[in-house]
């Protein structure tokens, strides 16, 4: 495996790492702020953040006018529908059992790559991304145990929120190669951003800011920097240096991370579960991860 492909790894990894510690910041003032008003906030700041900083790269270029219809589509697609989608699901789910039903973009997205023969199918890659999702069910095994009577609407639109990821992991690869991946995510984000702020203006979702305070603002600011622009720039970074499903299968170490997280910001019990689920998770990529460079 090249040094390129083991950088995108472990931006993938950082990412997903970074994505999980975010929940935290997300649960504090979910109960505060629409949840379409909340990804504005996101998405808006990541943009703000990325675009001086991608006006001033020399080494990468803007996406060609040719590539701006799928920028755009990619864009609504991940950082529109998505957000929508991932919080719609947790009003029917518990977050154990969405993280769970997240954990399966790695299948969905090598089913993607192998039917547009972005990537093939290997036994290697297929164990590897089955023993990580099987540390990250080991990792919630404590909140699974209970569920809400309607439980299986909020799984099946996590499922069509990984889906929805998916689709942008394999479809965004070309572009961000074309262009790059500041360039890139920056125009993507733009338009999910938006998106979310129109439909949050027109139902009067900023109406709670008014009352916010320095930690709820701070939270939103640490969702802007952190869960906005560094995960995404570190997600299409890796996608420009290594596989769909190699980055996609990364996403295993969002929930163990957000357990860590939890734990140490909102005193949330450490059991043996976590770390058990932690070190299967790690296999689980090391096996995905090595072996041919594109197997």
């Amino acid at each position: 495996m090249s040094v390129g492909e083991l950088l995108g790894i472990a931006a993938a990894m950082l990412s997903s790492a970074l994505g999980g510690a975010a929940v935290g910041a997300t649960r504090y003032v979910a109960g505060a702020i629409d949840p379409v008003a909340l990804g504005a906030f996101r998405f808006g700041i990541g943009f703000c953040l990325l675009l001086p900083m991608a006006l001033l790269r020399s080494g990468e270029s803007w996406p060609a006018p040719r590539d701006w219809p799928a920028a755009a589509g990619l864009g609504l697609l991940f950082f529109g529908l998505f957000p929508l989608l991932f919080n719609a699901s947790l009003h029917h789910t518990t977050a154990a059992r969405g993280a769970l039903a997240l954990s399966a973009l790695p299948l969905l997205t090598m089913a993607v790559a192998g039917l547009l023969r972005v990537e093939p199918f290997t036994r290697r890659k297929t164990i590897g991304v089955l023993v990580a999702m099987a540390g990250v069910g080991l990792a919630l095994l404590s909140g699974l145990r209970t569920a809400p009577p309607d439980a299986w609407r909020g799984d099946l639109l996590m499922l069509a929120a990984a889906l929805c990821m998916a689709f942008y992991s394999v479809g965004s690869r070309p572009l961000i190669r074309r262009s790059g991946p500041l360039t890139f995510t920056a125009m993507a984000m733009a338009v999910g951003a938006l998106c979310l702020t129109g439909i949050a203006w027109q139902g009067g979702s900023f109406a709670p800011v008014v009352s916010f305070g320095t930690a709820q603002w701070l939270a939103i600011a640490y969702l802007g920097v952190f869960g906005g622009a560094i995960v995404f720039f570190l997600w299409a970074f890796a996608l420009g240096r290594t596989t769909p499903t190699r980055v996609a299968i990364s996403v295993t170490v969002n929930p163990v991370a957000a357990g860590l997280v939890g734990a140490w910001l909102l005193g949330e019990p450490l059991r043996w579960n976590l770390f058990a689920g932690l070190l299967a998770v790690m296999a689980g990529i090391v096996i995905a991860a090595t072996g041919a460079a594109r197997g």
